[in-house]
């Protein structure tokens, strides 16, 4: 079907999802869960167009990872629904979460064959308990459980998400506009993940890739008189500082760096640009737990670091292990795989004439484990 967008929603915070890494940055194999999901919908609708809504903070990091479209979504659901669909100039549109993982061909396959039975075709599935709503028990027969992908004309539904009331899906908003909703069968399978307890139940979904990824980190800082020398996280005794935007901790960016090159989430510069105001004099410490996070949030975990400063002064060796047990806390790792050593250029070059240091750095990290925990 040609005339057709797919709009996938990856913009959630995933704030029931009680682990280090946001649901939509699980990874299946070597994918994350929202490409996961994406490119599984694709194989079986090869000439849709794709819209993804997703946080602003993560656009950047998922632009180089795929071709499909990529808008920011809003604060609700239905927010990043209508920021979806200002992409969208065919006459139907599919819907889905990130979080409905397991869609089966065959459930697409059914939406299709409906779309002319109705404005908005949804799945559903029957409910087989008994049901009791505010103390009375109702006819289970008359209870639906609805799923998503819902396939709709792309007109009404632009037409009935023009309200300010918020709806859960899509089918509620285009029959409350005074649409009409066609239901086909739903699958068991389509389950959706709101808790770390529901990926088990998901057969399609196989474990991330066991690989370890390796990333290196430079950074040189020039000295600054009268200011002080904060290195590898701690206070050096030295009559100079660093000239740097932030507190010039060449240790922990050239850290940084190390870690994002791992992860393959760009640099420094990327996250913590220089002309912003917010990270003027900050503590490189803060700058290093935000792109720890960072990492977690993109299903990594960090397995080790190894640095090496370069300086001629001041002498490094009296703080070396102060530094490891200053950073490995914020790595969370032991200190035992997290190395720091020193060296010096035999007074060549800009660091022999004692006018700045720098630091070399290299870091390992591989995916969160989500299936063993």
């Amino acid at each position: 079907m040609s005339d057709l967008t797919l709009i996938l929603l990856a913009a959630g915070n995933s704030s029931r999802f009680k682990t280090p890494v946001k649901k939509q940055w699980l990874r299946i194999g070597h994918d994350p869960l929202w490409l996961y999901v994406t490119n599984r919908i694709k194989e079986n609708l090869p000439s849709v167009n794709i819209v993804i809504a997703a946080h602003a903070d993560e656009i950047p990091f998922m632009r180089p990872m795929c071709d499909y479209t990529i808008v920011q979504g809003g604060a609700t659901r239905q927010q990043s629904l209508k920021n979806a669909l200002t992409q969208v100039n065919t006459s139907y549109v599919m819907v889905t979460d990130i979080a409905r993982s397991c869609v089966d061909p065959d459930l697409i396959d059914r939406l299709i064959a409906s779309k002319d039975a109705a404005d908005t075709i949804v799945p559903v599935l029957d409910v087989h308990d008994t049901v009791v709503y505010e103390g009375a028990t109702i006819e289970r027969e008359n209870v639906k459980r609805v799923q998503t992908p819902q396939l709709s004309r792309t007109d009404v539904l632009r037409r009935a998400l023009e309200t300010d009331i918020e709806y859960t899906d899509e089918s509620s908003a285009v029959v409350a506009a005074g649409g009409s909703r066609c239901f086909v069968p739903g699958d068991t399978r389509a389950a959706k993940i709101t808790h770390t307890s529901d990926l088990g139940a998901l057969e399609c979904l196989i474990p991330p890739s066991a690989a370890v990824f390796t990333g290196n980190g430079f950074d040189v800082h020039g000295f600054e008189a009268d200011k002080p020398m904060v290195l590898g996280g701690v206070s050096i005794d030295s009559p100079v500082g660093f000239k740097a935007h932030s507190d010039g901790d060449v240790a922990i960016h050239a850290l940084i760096d190390a870690l994002l090159g791992a992860a393959c989430l760009g640099d420094i510069g990327m996250l913590f640009p220089d002309t912003d105001n917010a990270y003027k004099n900050i503590d490189s410490k803060e700058l290093l737990k935000e792109c720890v996070s960072k990492l977690h949030q993109f299903g990594f975990v960090i397995l080790h670091a190894d640095i090496t400063i370069i300086a001629q002064a001041p002498k490094i060796s009296p703080y070396k292990d102060l530094m490891r047990r200053t950073l490995a806390p914020l790595l969370h790792i032991p200190a035992a795989r997290l190395n720091v050593k020193a060296t010096t250029t035999e007074h060549l070059g800009f660091v022999g004439r004692e006018e700045g240091v720098a630091v070399s750095a290299t870091a390992s990290v591989h995916y969160f484990d989500w299936k063993h925990g």
